[in-house]
């Protein structure tokens, strides 16, 4: 932990820069005791904080890190959430089903196709009815999505 003392201390500095960056040395520190600080820093002002702490999580790859992302997913900025859910993606934890199936319904294009894509990855039978009523999306990229995750979800 020490040696992760002065980039932990940098997520509280007032230049965005400098919080960024630690957020990005944190996350390739591969250290679990990274992930409370960068949960703290989804709610950091600035977000491309946010963005990246988002990431540095998925790269920590730790389970600890679900119930910060999963709050991260009602975040104002779409990038944010975006980021949130592939890390989500990346950590396959189930806890994200019911959250990521509401994500189906973000007044944003992207993050519906991406909570569409990570639901068929995660494998949880409960993402089958909200996916299908992503089949009437009116975006063509999000049915494909959702209509993929269905039949990966159907394989199970």
């Amino acid at each position: 932990m020490n040696d992760l003392a002065p980039l932990i201390a940098a997520l509280q500095d007032a230049t965005v820069k400098k919080r960024l960056a630690a957020a990005q040395a944190l996350g390739r520190s591969k250290n679990p005791s990274a992930v409370h600080p960068l949960v703290q820093a989804l709610l950091d002002p600035h977000k491309k904080v946010r963005v990246e702490a988002a990431q540095s999580l998925a790269r920590l790859d730790d389970a600890a890190a679900v119930p910060g992302l999963i709050a991260a997913l009602n975040d104002r900025e779409p990038e944010v959430r975006a980021s949130a859910i592939a890390a989500l993606s990346r950590l396959k934890d189930r806890r994200a089903v019911e959250p990521l199936c509401r994500c189906l319904n973000d007044r944003e294009e992207m993050c519906r196709i991406g909570a569409a894509e990570v639901l068929g990855k995660l494998g949880d039978a409960r993402a089958i009815e909200p996916l299908r009523q992503a089949l009437h999306d009116p975006f063509s990229v999000v049915r494909d999505a959702a209509d993929a995750a269905i039949k990966k979800l159907s394989k199970k």
